[in-house]
């Protein structure tokens, strides 16, 4: 197969290869889900909705080994929601009905992850439909609960589904780092690999099913969607419950606190992001 997309975007750098788009996303060492990068993902994924062409397998990593994306910009939610929206129709002004399609999106996706992917980090991550990550140094966390606030953007449905009522509650809950080797126990992730192993893992797999005639691959990929993704009715509820929960004044308590601390900028904070969200005193 060969190279027939030349995709060109501020965030996120591409490359095409024997029918595998790998995207690495490129928007600073935290990679937040900001302006930008929601921007650049949103111009992807309705690309590869009008015309994939050869592409059959979509490949999402991170230029930052410390952070796969560290979770979406906080202080820009209007602003990132307002580049989501593009994505979808009126009602769907949400990151979550964003990674929705995502999910729905006619080729095969896979996240691949190193270093630490929290919030909605951790559900762009769920909206691919596998991820693999390097054992050594993946760690993955829906924080939201630590600060007030819960999932906004799939990562509710998606945990429940893949690990059950009880550890769907363990995970959000407790707002705690989970590390690779836990996560493919729980059934969050579909494998930790070696770190030094990942990379060819990852390629060999997305090139042997690029390799298969598409139709076939796609059918699949719709029949299992419809059997397990969450109604979007229920992601549309989850993104109007988080919008509602990150306005309450102990929640706005919790993220200013954090955020004199170094929330949202390389450090110690969001290295242990799980920790720290469970050191809030008044």
């Amino acid at each position: 197969m060969g190279v027939v997309l030349n995709f060109t975007f501020a965030s996120i750098r591409t490359r095409v290869e024997e029918g595998v788009l790998f995207a690495t996303l490129d928007s600073g060492p935290l990679n937040l889900l900001g302006v930008d990068l929601v921007r650049d993902l949103v111009s992807l994924v309705d690309a590869l909705y009008d015309d994939p062409g050869e592409v059959r397998v979509l490949v999402v990593d991170s230029a930052s080994p410390e952070y796969f994306s560290a979770h979406v910009d906080l202080a820009a939610v209007p602003q990132y929601t307002a580049q989501a929206a593009k994505a979808g129709g009126p009602g769907d002004a949400s990151l979550g009905m964003f990674l929705y399609k995502l999910a729905r999106v006619p080729v095969i996706t896979i996240a691949k992850v190193r270093g630490r992917a929290r919030g909605g980090g951790n559900e762009l991550a769920l909206a691919c439909d596998m991820i693999f990550a390097a054992r050594e140094n993946a760690l993955f966390g829906q924080f939201e609960s630590g600060t007030g606030a819960m999932p906004g953007a799939g990562g509710v449905q998606h945990l429940t589904r893949r690990l059950g009522r009880a550890r769907a509650i363990e995970a959000i809950a407790s707002a705690d780092d989970f590390d690779a080797d836990l996560a493919e126990s729980y059934g969050w992730i579909n494998r930790a690999v070696p770190d030094a192993e990942l990379d060819g893992f990852v390629e060999r797999l997305a090139t042997r099913i690029a390799g298969f005639p598409p139709e076939g691959v796609k059918a699949a990929k719709r029949a299992v969607n419809d059997l397990t993704l969450a109604d979007p009715t229920q992601v549309r509820s989850d993104a109007v419950t988080f919008q509602s929960l990150i306005a309450l004044p102990e929640t706005r308590e919790r993220l200013d606190h954090l955020a004199s601390r170094g929330l949202q900028t390389p450090g110690e904070l969001e290295r242990d992001l799980g920790r720290a969200v469970a050191e809030f005193r008044h």
